[in-house]
């Protein structure tokens, strides 16, 4: 095949997810999605190597002054991104609709203009108009926070070029749109041409840079996966819509760590943060109850204690009812098989419902145990010790798997007023095994046992004989 034929052959791309062949096939050999593969445009030849602009040097000569951190006005949000916000850096900020995306957005570009830095916010999903009443509502009007309404890639770099912003808030990458370049706006195309002109734009002007991301059914990030490979941090912005609780992780951060989470309250008032979660997720009861348990786990490197609650009763069905919300349902079905094989607890024939206090959502396997002392006393009918949690993974075995982060747990419950914990014995001696270890730490009773039943006997939360 001669090189002219080779060069003007045409390729397939994934609508999808920009994913390229060769030759069509019907389905997508990235992303799987049938019928998405269409013709693009013939492949352009690489630009001959030239002259560069800037010379290479060592790197201990870089200077790294001007890519210092400096505060979002957003304390929650500063955590998250491991310190504040970087000249120059690109952050791609994904969730849901009405998850609260342009409103937390606002409050940052707010905070940044009130300390006389120079913020543009283009939007192109509201008009100017609804952003200013917004602000208003919000208090985020200020002399230094420039606002228009574009949808086109061209206006917005004019725009930018005219404001000379510190920070540039897009709303969203999906809205607009590059003349001169196939495909409408969101698609693969569009929101790849679009994204790398700004983040060259931010890098070239050091311009920090936020721009808000839709996410797909299944909670994915809309667009190309390039996306996320050219920006610097991904955060993905999640909360139950019945809760004015927020949550935003770090899903990539290439200034600080992954694996943090900031906690935010919204309201009609705007966004807040809030430092201290914990109360937000557990019942003050005033008297005993029965099927409750309050567990410690991680949400990044932050102790979250949130209170399981359990129903068991008789179920008339053959086949008994299990209901989940704010826990994962295997988890739950795991919990339920050891605790009828292990505990001795005839629970196969109830209708079974679980679920969080305050829309919390529990992906820490250290939840296990909370979950199966909240079954096992509702199936009794015994209320556990008031001022007690519960931390372990359980294994198949009915053994409790030691948990990470088991001091910060502690001293998190202990800060709150709890009295005793239930853990995962830690590198015990043969000889030490099935007895409990009991020691105090500032003030609270730490009892380490060996599996499921131990903690149950220990909570005193056992079937009669």
């Amino acid at each position: 095949m001669s090189t002219k034929t080779a060069r003007t052959r045409s390729s397939y791309r994934c609508t999808e997810c920009g994913w390229e062949t060769a030759k069509w096939v019907g389905r997508c050999g990235e992303c799987q999605a049938w019928g998405s593969v269409v013709e693009a445009g013939a492949p352009t030849l690489r630009a001959a190597a030239g002259p560069v602009s800037t010379p290479a040097v060592p790197i201990g000569q870089v200077a790294i002054t001007e890519s210092v951190a400096r505060t979002s006005g957003v304390p929650e949000l500063d955590r998250v991104l491991g310190g504040g916000l970087v000249p120059g850096a690109a952050i791609l900020l994904a969730g849901e609709p009405g998850v609260g995306k342009s409103t937390l957005l606002l409050e940052v570009a707010a905070q940044t203009a009130r300390t006389r830095q120079r913020t543009l916010y283009v939007t192109g999903e509201e008009s100017a108009a609804q952003v200013r009443l917004r602000a208003d509502r919000t208090g985020g009007v200020h002399d230094e926070l420039f606002l228009a309404a574009e949808t086109d890639l061209g206006a917005v770099l004019t725009h930018i070029e005219d404001v000379r912003p510190t920070l540039l808030v897009v709303d969203s990458v999906q809205t607009i749109g590059a003349s001169g370049i196939d495909g409408v706006p969101g698609g693969v195309t569009q929101v790849k041409e679009v994204a790398a002109a700004l983040i060259r734009v931010a890098k070239t002007r050091n311009i920090t840079t936020m721009i808000v991301g839709h996410v797909t059914k299944d909670g994915s990030i809309a667009g190309p996966r390039v996306l996320e490979h050219l920006v610097d941090v991904v955060l993905h912005f999640e909360g139950d819509r019945n809760s004015r609780f927020r949550m935003v992780r770090a899903m990539k951060n290439r200034y600080g760590p992954v694996d943090e989470v900031g906690c935010f309250d919204l309201s009609s008032e705007g966004i807040q943060a809030v430092t201290d979660p914990t109360g937000l997720f557990v019942e003050h009861h005033t008297q005993d109850v029965s099927g409750t348990c309050v567990a410690v786990t991680m949400e990044g490197r932050r102790p979250l204690l949130a209170e399981v609650q359990a129903l068991l009763t008789p179920s008339p069905l053959e086949r008994p009812r299990r209901t989940v919300s704010g826990v994962e349902t295997s988890r739950v079905d795991m919990v339920l098989a050891v605790l009828q094989r292990h505990a001795g607890l005839r629970i196969a024939g109830s209708d079974t419902f679980v679920a969080t206090v305050g829309g919390a959502k529990l992906h820490d396997p250290a939840a296990d145990l909370a979950i199966a002392v909240a079954v096992a006393s509702s199936h009794l009918g015994v209320p556990p010790p008031r001022g007690a949690v519960a931390i372990g993974e359980i294994g198949l075995a009915g053994e409790l798997r030691r948990v990470r982060d088991l001091p910060q747990r502690i001293a998190e419950a202990s800060r709150l007023g709890f009295k005793v914990a239930v853990v995962p014995r830690g590198r015990a001696l043969p000889s030490e095994r099935g007895i409990p270890t009991r020691r105090m730490v500032d003030g609270l009773r730490v009892v380490e046992v060996d599996d499921v039943v131990g903690a149950l006997l220990t909570l005193d939360l056992t079937p009669p004989l």
